[in-house]
């Protein structure tokens, strides 16, 4: 099986991929795994400089091969973020993985997945969803697995790595709340 694996960042790709290449007792053999970074979503340029860098040098690192779409297509995501019913995660979700989906299927894999779905920080359900409605639209398989239960393997590997590990989910609005803390008022 051919997999393209999306990947947000090359911490978060540390156990996708070694999972996807230790598929023996699922499917027969280890998938043929190829890392596709398209994240126009990340905010500053710099900070989608340094996760794009940082994805480049592990994948080199584990000989994975690496296909890189580096459209920062911003005004597009900050424009659909903002427009987009019910939430704006719900909009990012479906930019990356039908591009991921579309990229797939153009290069004749047989499916396509996400790192995202590794964290437990994000809206993993939704991910899902998204990526089995694309699936079907552009008719490709999604490959649906939950990556979470390697989450603090990953990490435990991108600190012996020292890779850099991002501090927020990567767009402007995650940024924010990450620096701007609410405060609640006691009622008395």
């Amino acid at each position: 099986m051919k997999v393209l694996l999306h990947i947000c960042c090359g911490p978060c790709s540390i156990y996708p991929i070694k999972f996807l290449r230790e598929l023996d007792d699922h499917i027969g053999k280890p998938a043929d795994v190829v890392g596709y970074f398209y994240n126009p979503n990340i905010h500053p340029y710099k900070e989608f400089k340094r996760r794009l860098t940082t994805a480049r040098e592990y994948t080199k690192q584990i000989k994975l091969e690496f296909i890189v779409d580096d459209d920062y297509a911003l005004r597009e995501f900050l424009t659909g973020a903002m427009n987009t019913e019910p939430s704006r995660c719900h909009f990012c979700y479906e930019m990356r993985l039908r591009k991921a989906a579309q990229k797939a299927k153009e290069l004749g894999f047989d499916a396509f997945t996400t790192s995202l779905l590794v964290s437990p920080f994000q809206k993993h359900e939704l991910i899902h969803e998204i990526g089995e409605r694309i699936a079907k639209e552009v008719g490709i398989a999604f490959y649906y697995i939950d990556f979470r239960p390697g989450w603090d393997e990953g990490v435990e590997i991108s600190k012996e790595l020292e890779l850099y590990r991002q501090p927020y989910c990567g767009c402007i609005f995650s940024e924010q709340e990450r620096y701007q803390k609410v405060r609640k008022v006691k009622k008395a």
